[in-house]
């Protein structure tokens, strides 16, 4: 098992997020006139940063063409994912959930959760400037976890006492809310175990990859499936 993950972790992982953004372009014109057609742009997105995420660091060590960044900050790809993943993704659902929640003081405290969130993060790594290139902020994967929660429990508050719960099933909205919530649910936790990354324990480090690997399916076959069968609905 420990030697498929280290043949083929990055590319059943690319593979599965890669098919969810390309169903995506495909059906982007079912889509364009609701505000899913932004959860497209979001998978094209995650793919392409994903893609540069997982790739630059192996062109740098062995004499790659990118070796010049060998000894630099940017040899290593922590500071890239907190900007696209743990920053970049609970600023663009709290965008997404802003547009589909119907209540009012709901849709208040998303967004001012969303910019708190923003806003503490930017000051965040300013303060801790050397360790944003070395290792992940813990602080800001809860808070970027909390922010998620709390948008889809508000979607789900609000499908529950609505008339849509009659036909919740065939939206892509409680899809995707599903996906995200299980999939911030089960990898929130490893955050705070990261310190075994840096010491090469090699038994966390599979366990990780495995979580990740069953996580990562999961949600993005669950995104393929909805662009697939769901109705589009106007906001």
């Amino acid at each position: 098992m420990n030697d498929f993950l280290l043949e083929y972790y990055s590319t059943i992982t690319f593979s599965v997020e890669i098919l969810a953004a390309v169903t995506g372009l495909i059906l982007y014109k079912k889509y364009k006139l609701t505000v899913a057609k932004y959860f497209i742009w979001f998978l094209v997105y995650l793919t392409i940063f994903d893609f540069i995420g997982s790739n630059y660091v192996k062109h740098i060590y062995n004499n790659g063409f990118l070796s010049f960044l060998e000894d630099s900050v940017l040899a290593k790809n922590f500071w890239l994912y907190t900007i696209y993943w743990k920053i970049g993704a609970p600023v663009f659902f709290a965008f997404f959930y802003f547009r589909i929640i119907g209540d009012v003081f709901l849709k208040a405290i998303v967004k001012y959760t969303g910019y708190g969130f923003l806003f503490f993060s930017i000051l965040y790594v300013v303060f801790n400037w050397s360790d944003y290139f070395i290792r992940f902020f813990p602080i800001i994967s809860v808070l970027g976890a909390i922010i998620i929660f709390l948008c889809t429990i508000f979607y789900f508050i609000e499908i529950l006492l609505s008339d849509k719960i009659l036909t919740f099933y065939k939206s892509i909205n409680f899809y995707i809310s599903a996906a995200i919530f299980i999939w911030w649910l089960i990898i929130t936790p490893l955050v705070f175990y990261d310190i075994y990354n840096s010491n090469k324990d090699w038994n966390f480090i599979f366990l990780k990859w495995q979580i990740y690997l069953f996580a990562n399916i999961v949600m993005y076959s669950t995104f393929t499936f909805a662009l697939i069968w769901c109705r589009p609905q106007k906001n």
